[in-house]
Order: structure tokens, then C-alpha cells, then sequence
């Protein structure tokens, strides 16, 4: 269906439940706190506040929870809640208790418990509160239109079927104009010709006008546009040439000449790649000073004990714009001459003992960091392939080249859907290439914070495509 306030309510939905999540803060803080300082002028509480509403904003964007508000039933809608929710608490907790210590802001358990009960009581109530509200006005919010197309040919025929098949988006098709009936299948829909098309919509409610007719005739169309315009009829006009695909496609203004994008590229805007490099920089030198400053030895010893060759496995692969560059890894494997061209499979004789925890835990990952730094690589992106393997996927995917846009990266979309491991055959590999395509299509800063999540926990978990 076609909501009037879609993007409204999902507005009021978030605002009340930071209201909410902030009400409860301040009720906790008002029983438990001792001091008798003004909450508001408490240095100590303040960032508390901060890491609490961008937790929920984290934890909201990693669950869907604001994701077709008005779709969902009460049992999903409840589901959602209970998740996020959930979600929340752990990450407060371990936010709070692990990372920033409950010292140094004062925070209690006491404290903690309160907040987060009382917002967990509040916030299912208000849930219940709208769901009730939904239900008595959920006609009001449906935006139901009567709508004509212009010109039977493939492109109208694609339009009608697909007005057919997605009732849901609130689109009644009347019928069709055309100079040529015969086009018209259906007798029953066929309206008049193309002449007729305005008089017709202004004496039977009409709300649109889609129009299919060709380029070749552009007289006709902008005639009719100019009429709809004088009678205050929204008119649409559909390309006489689309991609016969199901993906969206990005349309821009080159002055007064449209121009279709195949796909929309986030990290094409220079402000989208300073945030993503900047990130990937202070986590990287994170990673490197806290964490491969004392694994890295321990870990070279045990590779060294257990079979002969480097400490680090460096490979070729395929890096943005399909350049090759040198990928660092902590040598899994003893040395052979198949590791430039055979992927690892399960129960593999090559794997060394240390090697296979070290992939199920992607340990063998972390040197990587450095390619990061080096701005070689990122922290999110489509997984680096080897040379050869890039060579001969792109002759069997068409799409597989499309994933080098971008930089590659240390986890991805692909990896936390459990796209990862041995690809045994081509159909494995298109499944990642989509997954990979779709993460170009639609990132987001929150979109990677929810991938590194969900990688984390999917090492913490263990996953079966992992070895």
C-alpha cells in the first residue's frame, strides 16, 4: 500500500521511544543518585546519556526495528521490539561494565537495572499504545489511487502486470489509451485513444497518468503533459528503454537531461569515503597498537614450531579497480605449491593445527589491518580474491567484475550471511558476488558497524563454513 505518513510515523516511532529511553535514564538517576545534583548539570551523567541513545540507534539499525512500521502485525511488530531490546542490553552492558568501567562515571548496577527495566516496561506499553492506534486508523494512513496508462506496447504491458501482481502498493489500473487497440489484449481495459486520455481522466477521478508511449512520440507527450498540468493531473512518464532487472536504479539531473545509473554508489560521494577511511584508519591503528603488538610474536613462535617457511602467507589479489596488491595473512597452512591456486577445503591436510584455529577464529585475518592502514584494503567490503580465480569467475559472472568498485575488504555482507569458505561451484559464487553487489548498492556507516557485529558474533558462535 501507499502510506501517506510512512516516513512520519517511522519519525514519531523513533522520537518517542528516545523520549521514553531518556525519561527512564532520568527516573533511574532521580532514585538511585544520592548526590542531589541537578541531573542535567551532572558531568558524570552526560556521557552516559550519549553512549545509551547511540547504543539504541546501533542496536534499532542492526534489528529493522523502524523498517516498515506500519506493515508489520502486533506479533512481528513485538518480535522486533524484543530483539532490539535485548540486543540493547547486552551492548550496554558490555559497553558499560566491560570497555568503559562502571567507575569512572559512577554508574551502579543499581542504576543500570533501573534504566533499562523501566525503559523496557515503557517502551512496551507505548509499542502497545500504537499498535492499538494503528489498527482504529490504519485507513486514513492508505493512499489508494486510480491511474490510466498511456500506450499498450511491452513497456505498458510490464507496468500493468506489475500494478497486478504488487496490489499492495495501492495502484488500481483502469485501463489503457492507446491510438492502436489491438495492442490491448483485454478488450474490457481498452479506454480510447491517446486524444481522449485527459477528458477521460478529468470526468472519472483519475489521480495519475503513467505514460508508456515510445520516444518516437514526443509530440504526443509532451502534449499530454502539458494538458495534465493545466487540469492539476499528476503525469509520470516511463523510459521507452529500462534494464529488464529487479534492482533499483539511481536517476540524476545533468541540467535538463536525465541520466539512469545502472546502480546507486554510496562511496562515490567524497564525504561517504572520508567517513569510511577514517574509521578504517583509527580501528586499524587500534587493532595493530593493542592487539597484533603482543599476538603477533606468540603467534609467530607457535607458527614457526609447528612447520617451516614465513610467519606471514602473502598473496596476490585483486584489490579496487581490479588492481593486484599484496594481502598479508598469518601463514595457516604448511608451504605448497597449489596456495595460489586451490582453496582450502574442509579436513584439508594442508592446514596446520594452530592454522585451524586460527581460521575458525579469523585470527589468520588480523594482518590484514596493515593492508588497511595502507589504504590498500578496508574493514568492510567484498573479500579479496585471488588472481586467478578473479580471471576465471568474471568469465562466468557477469556481475563479478562489479564487486571491484570498491575496496575489499576484511569482512563483508557476503562473509555474515554465511557466504564464506570453499566455493564449490558457480552458483556458490554468484551468491556472494549478489550479496557483495548489494553491500555497494546500499552502504551505510551503520550498515558496516552492523557487519562487524554480527562478525564478531558470528566468531564468538562459531560458524560451519569456517575452517
Amino acid at each position: 500500500m501507499i502510506y501517506r505518513y510512512a516516513t512520519f510515523i517511522k519519525a514519531i516511532n523513533l522520537s518517542i521511544d528516545y523520549t521514553i529511553l531518556n525519561i527512564s535514564m532520568v527516573i533511574a538517576y532521580l532514585i538511585v543518585d544520592k548526590s542531589y545534583i541537578f541531573w542535567a548539570s551532572n558531568k558524570n551523567y552526560l556521557p552516559v546519556v550519549l553512549v545509551f541513545n547511540l547504543i539504541w540507534l546501533l542496536s534499532a539499525n542492526i534489528t529493522g526495528l523502524y523498517e516498515q512500521v506500519l506493515n508489520k502485525d502486533s506479533i512481528r511488530t513485538y518480535q522486533s521490539v524484543f530483539k532490539t531490546y535485548l540486543l540493547f542490553v547486552c551492548l550496554i552492558c558490555f559497553t558499560i561494565i566491560i570497555i568503559i568501567g562502571t567507575k569512572a562515571y559512577f554508574i551502579t548496577r543499581e542504576y543500570l537495572f533501573y534504566a533499562l527495566a523501566l525503559f523496557g516496561f515503557l517502551v512496551g506499553v507505548w509499542k502497545l499504545i500504537f499498535l492499538a492506534i494503528r489498527k482504529s486508523d490504519r485507513n486514513l494512513l492508505v493512499d489508494a489511487r486510480n491511474v490510466i496508462i498511456v500506450g499498450a506496447g511491452h513497456i505498458g504491458k510490464d507496468l500493468y502486470h506489475y500494478f497486478k501482481t504488487n496490489t499492495d502498493k495501492g495502484y488500481n489500473v483502469l485501463g489503457f489509451f492507446d491510438d492502436e487497440p489491438e495492442k490491448v489484449i483485454d478488450r474490457k481495459l481498452y479506454l480510447g485513444s491517446t486524444d481522449n486520455c485527459v477528458d477521460y481522466v478529468i470526468t472519472n477521478q483519475v489521480d495519475e497518468i503513467f505514460c508508456a508511449l515510445p520516444v518516437s512520440d514526443s509530440g504526443k507527450i509532451e502534449q499530454l503533459m502539458l494538458d495534465a498540468d493545466k487540469h492539476l493531473i499528476r503525469f509520470k512518464i516511463i523510459p521507452d528503454y529500462y534494464i529488464n532487472s529487479k534492482k533499483s536504479m539511481f536517476v540524476q539531473n545533468f541540467d535538463h537531461i536525465p541520466v539512469i545509473a545502472v546502480r546507486p554508489e554510496p562511496l562515490e560521494s567524497m564525504l561517504n569515503r572520508m567517513v569510511k577511511r577514517l574509521f578504517d584508519f583509527l580501528f586499524s591503528c587500534f587493532v595493530i597498537v593493542f592487539i597484533l603488538s603482543w599476538l603477533f610474536p606468540i603467534l609467530a613462535i607457535i607458527i614457526k614450531m609447528q612447520s617451516k617457511g614465513p610467519v606471514l602467507f602473502v598473496q596476490l589479489r585483486s584489490g579496487r579497480d581490479n588492481l593486484p596488491f599484496k594481502c598479508y595473512k598469518f601463514r595457516s597452512m604448511r608451504v605448497n605449491s597449489d596456495a595460489n591456486k586451490k582453496q582450502a577445503t574442509r579436513n584439508d591436510a594442508r592446514i596446520t593445527r594452530i592454522g585451524a584455529f586460527m581460521r575458525r577464529t579469523n585470527i589468520d585475518e588480523l594482518p590484514q589491518f596493515i593492508n588497511v592502514l595502507m589504504g590498500e584494503m578496508s574493514i568492510v567490503g567484498p573479500r579479496p580474491h585471488m588472481i586467478s580465480h578473479t580471471e576465471e569467475y568474471s568469465k562466468l559472472i557477469d556481475q563479478f567484475m562489479v564487486r571491484h568498485f570498491m575496496k575489499p575488504g576484511i569482512t563483508g555482507w557476503a562473509q555474515v550471511k554465511g557466504l564464506r569458505g570453499e566455493t564449490k561451484t558457480t552458483e556458490a559464487m554468484m551468491e556472494r558476488v549478489e550479496a557483495d553487489v548489494w553491500y555497494l548498492e546500499n552502504w551505510s556507516f551503520l550498515l558496516d558497524m552492523k557487519i562487524i557485529f554480527l562478525t564478531v558474533w558470528n566468531t564468538v558462535k562459531g560458524e560451519k563454513n569456517a575452517f
